[in-house]
């Protein structure tokens, strides 16, 4: 059984009133949290999923709103009048700033970190900031933690607390289209322990790959679950001889489900449950979503940030195939007024891209940020009007990927689907 729970109006008014409410709560099962810059959404549903499969009660906030209100809100929404849960685990997706303000008045059992990246720089300041803040709650904290041994922004949590002997590192292992340099913009070049630069054995995307300090060895991590066998074709990994089928076919995503069964191997779930679940896991909100819209394949991601851009660009680059591509961009106060990280995003290397069209209150901005790219500029489209811009966008019959940031996603993927109504 899963129990979804949406909006945080109930829980900003409950907050408002005693931020200490938290406290008041009687919970007698597991609180797993996710916490991360991107994929917190897909793997939180995903591990729900998982865990309802398996014939558990789930409490989640599958749709978002996933910082101290919306987190209040779904509490609020499944409790007893004396503030009683009754569920078998609590799952949460958490904002990365909003992890030590939940969790110091509840207990966390297990929290995954899959990735840190600049994001909302107006918001969250750089990303280093936040993560000391969640190093600093991590000081003492002794619950599961589970991190991505891939990223050394993540990784270096594991050394938080020495005490905790309850940490766990996920990896996987090199894919086709992994590269030796860094092909976009990463963070975290440098130990934090030593401050020697770190080398690569490979990079996924980003700053996401192999690592290791040539100094004192950080990185080098005794790895809990490793995924192998990486085939995105097939949309297929393994781990321990297992082999997973899930439906999407990007190395971000794998990074995803990899952490989703680390988690519920660790809970002990049954394998055979864990390989039904995922591989008929599907998240239709816009994130990596595959449609057909007038007969014309179409997929949409969400990208609010340089590395969400970058990996759907390079899931468009890996298509060998013709297509053209929509990008939504606009700078509402959910999504950051900077919009400077448009700058870092790759267009320099797009293949097979036949016509770009922009949109969103940033169009023109997104449309500059093309041109100097390189890409011609008779083949850019800017239209303010998000209607005009879908309308035009599907007079070709060329297969469409549309990128969208946070405010502009659903608005874009109602445009997209109202088209079939028509």
């Amino acid at each position: 059984m899963l129990v979804k729970i949406g909006g945080n109006f109930l829980g900003k008014i409950a907050y408002d009133w005693n931020p200490n409410i938290f406290r008041a709560f009687q919970i007698n099962c597991p609180i797993i949290a996710v916490t991360a810059t991107n994929g917190k959404t897909m793997t939180n549903n995903a591990i729900g999923h998982v865990f309802q499969t398996a014939g558990k009660k789930i409490i989640s906030n599958q749709e978002g709103n996933n910082m101290e209100t919306g987190i209040l809100s779904t509490l609020l929404k499944n409790c007893s009048l004396t503030g009683k849960i009754k569920a078998d685990y609590l799952i949460f997706e958490v904002d990365e700033g909003y992890v030590p303000v939940i969790f110091k008045d509840l207990k966390l059992d297990t929290l995954i970190v899959l990735d840190f990246f600049r994001d909302q720089l107006d918001r969250n300041g750089e990303v280093e900031s936040l993560i000391l803040r969640i190093q600093e709650f991590l000081k003492t904290y002794t619950g599961n933690l589970i991190l991505n041994n891939d990223d050394p922004n993540v990784a270096r949590l594991g050394q938080a607390n020495p005490d905790n002997h309850n940490v766990y590192y996920f990896s996987v292992d090199k894919y086709d289209y992994a590269t030796t340099d860094m092909k976009e913009a990463g963070e975290g070049k440098f130990c934090p322990f030593c401050n020697t630069r770190i080398e690569y054995e490979y990079y996924q995307y980003s700053h996401i790959g192999k690592f290791k300090c040539p100094n004192c060895n950080y990185g080098d991590n005794e790895i809990y679950q490793l995924a192998t066998n990486i085939d995105l074709k097939n949309k297929t990994f393994t781990i321990d001889h297992t082999t997973y089928q899930i439906k999407f076919n990007s190395i971000y995503n794998i990074y995803n489900f990899v952490a989703v069964v680390t988690c519920s191997r660790l809970y002990e779930l049954d394998i055979q449950i864990i390989q039904k679940a995922l591989s008929t896991f599907v998240l239709n909100n816009g994130r990596l979503e595959d449609l057909t819209i007038q007969n014309i394949p179409t997929i949409i991601n969400l990208a609010k940030n340089p590395t969400g851009a970058n990996v759907s660009l390079r899931i468009l680059n890996e298509d060998e195939r013709e297509k053209e591509l929509l990008f939504v961009l606009n700078d509402n106060l959910a999504d950051g007024r900077d919009v400077s990280w448009i700058w870092d995003i790759n267009f320099e290397e797009l293949n097979q891209v036949t016509r770009i069209i922009t949109s969103g209150t940033r169009a023109y901005d997104m449309a500059i940020r093309i041109k100097t790219a390189g890409y011609p500029i008779e083949k850019i489209e800017p239209y303010l009007d998000l209607h005009e811009a879908v309308e035009n966008f599907y007079k070709t019959p060329t297969k469409k990927y549309v990128i969208a940031n946070y405010t502009s996603l659903q608005p874009t993927r109602n445009e997209i689907l109202r088209l079939n109504k028509n």
